[in-house]
C-alpha cells in the first residue's frame, strides 16, 4: 500500500510540475531584467483578466507542489 501511495504522489507531482512550468512560461515578459539595467521606465500595471487568473493559479500550483513534495518525503 505504501508503494502504491508513493507512485500516485509521484504521478500527481509530475502533473503539477508540468502545469507549473506552463503557467510560469505563459506569464508576461514585460517585467524581466531589462528594468534592472535601466532599460524601461518605472510603471505600475495591475493584472486583469487572464493574467490575474494565471498569477493566482501559479501561486496555488506552487503551494500544491511543495505540499506534495513534503508528503512524498514523509511517505
Amino acid at each position: 500500500m505504501k508503494f502504491l501511495t508513493g507512485q500516485i504522489l509521484s504521478i500527481v507531482q509530475l502533473i503539477v510540475s508540468v502545469l507549473l512550468i506552463i503557467t510560469i512560461l505563459l506569464q508576461g515578459r514585460g517585467s524581466g531584467l531589462g528594468s534592472a539595467f535601466g532599460g524601461t521606465g518605472v510603471t505600475y500595471q495591475t493584472k486583469r483578466g487572464f493574467e490575474k487568473w494565471l498569477y493566482y493559479a501559479t501561486i496555488v500550483l506552487i503551494i500544491f507542489f511543495i505540499g506534495i513534495a513534503i508528503a512524498n518525503l514523509l511517505i
